[in-house]
């Protein structure tokens, strides 16, 4: 395979349409052949874990590019529709507890929610070990849709876990004392986190509600504050920075419009609801962000990267202060991006979700990093 030198500019122009099955000029390959992969996390070592929706995990070493078998010790999945093994977050205190966090789609009785998995991965890496559930969705729904399911960790050492309305239920998302369209945080044991909004008839994980379906999710470095991209209807889909206690309007508020093309709630705004920091029209399907806090790229600290599943591309969305003030497509018709993170050498890592051919990994290629020029 030829390889030469990229020089990777801050430009829209240098990263073109991207012709079906080719690798393009910017993205160095890293793993190959995974089945609907979901979330991304490193570890202390450098290596990286990476679900697969059917319910497998999964190790990379970059020093190789190998893709080990999967890791046991998973719960089990209802691994339907968009249902499966989720998202994936890595302890902060990974080097001493090794706890690893999954969320999945857990079936129950009256249908199936989100729920989230902690284990300790093993010195060999081999198995989860001491595994246990410790949060369960509040109400089971028969639906393969919209479970979220992001998780982050704040600088508290508390979970962010974000759930989507199961399609069906969106009036569900304005509820309070339901899990459903929400983000939430809790401990590490799956209790409500300390500093969650007192506020009456609110369940007491809820730290914000109103969201269709969160499948981005990341701490601003700046403030340390989350921000999520979830998934409007027809339109609509949106970047937030969820406050606690604090109502971002879906369903009563949308720039989206529904399916068939009707009105959806009452319009754009209404009094005590929040407003997106952007949002997209059409939409984008947004899923996995990451903030830039590297230089490798040049001119590029400090944006916010968001893959996009029916777009087919990488986003890029220029911040400036808590403000969204310009965007752009990268490697557009490449592929389905599910999962966008930044890795240890500063370097942004993408996943691709049923790409073409299969799911993959791939690095964000910065001045003087070989690159693939051909597809392979």
């Amino acid at each position: 395979m030829k390889r030469r030198l990229l020089l990777l500019l801050p430009l829209l122009a240098v990263v073109p349409f991207v012709a079906s099955g080719a690798t393009p000029d910017g993205l160095l390959p890293i793993a190959k052949g995974l089945d609907h992969p979901w979330g991304m996390a490193f570890l202390p070592d450098g290596s990286l874990l990476v679900t697969e929706r059917p319910g497998r995990l999964r190790r990379v070493t970059l020093n190789d590019n190998a893709l080990s078998a999967p890791i046991s010790g998973l719960p089990g999945v209802d691994a339907d529709g968009q249902g499966g093994l989720l998202g994936i977050a890595i302890a902060p205190d990974f080097a001493t507890s090794r706890d690893v966090f999954l969320s999945f789609a857990e079936q129950r009785e009256g249908g199936n929610a989100t729920a989230v998995f902690r284990a300790k991965l093993s010195a060999d890496y081999a198995k989860l070990e001491n595994g246990t559930v410790i949060f369960r969705q509040s109400r089971a729904v028969e639906s393969t849709r919209h479970f979220g399911s992001r998780l982050v960790f704040d600088g508290e050492g508390y979970l962010f876990v974000t759930t989507g309305d199961r399609g069906d239920l969106p009036d569900e998302a304005q509820n309070p004392a339901s899990h459903l369209g929400k983000v939430l945080r809790i401990t590490r044991d799956g209790a409500p986190a300390p500093g969650n909004p007192n506020i009456a008839e609110w369940a007491p994980e809820v730290w914000s509600i109103g969201h269709r379906n969160i499948q981005g999710a990341a701490l601003n470095p700046t403030t340390s504050q989350i921000w999520t991209a979830e998934h409007g209807a027809k339109g609509g889909d949106e970047v937030n920075a969820p406050q606690a206690g604090r109502n971002y309007g879906w369903p009563v508020i949308t720039y989206g419009r529904d399916y068939s093309g009707s009105k959806i709630g009452v319009g754009t705004s209404r009094d005590g609801l929040e407003q997106p920091l952007h949002y997209w029209d059409p939409s984008i399907a947004p899923s996995g962000m990451a903030f830039l806090t590297s230089d490798v790229y040049p001119g590029w600290k400090g944006s916010l990267f968001v893959g996009a599943l029916v777009g087919e591309h990488l986003h890029r969305l220029t911040i400036e202060g808590s403000k969204i003030v310009a965007s752009e497509k990268l490697f557009e018709g490449f592929g389905r991006v599910r999962d966008v993170i930044q890795g240890p050498s500063g370097h942004i890592f993408i996943l691709t979700d049923e790409a073409k051919p299969t799911g993959a990994i791939y690095q964000l290629a910065g001045p003087g990093d070989a690159t693939a020029t051909t597809g392979n």
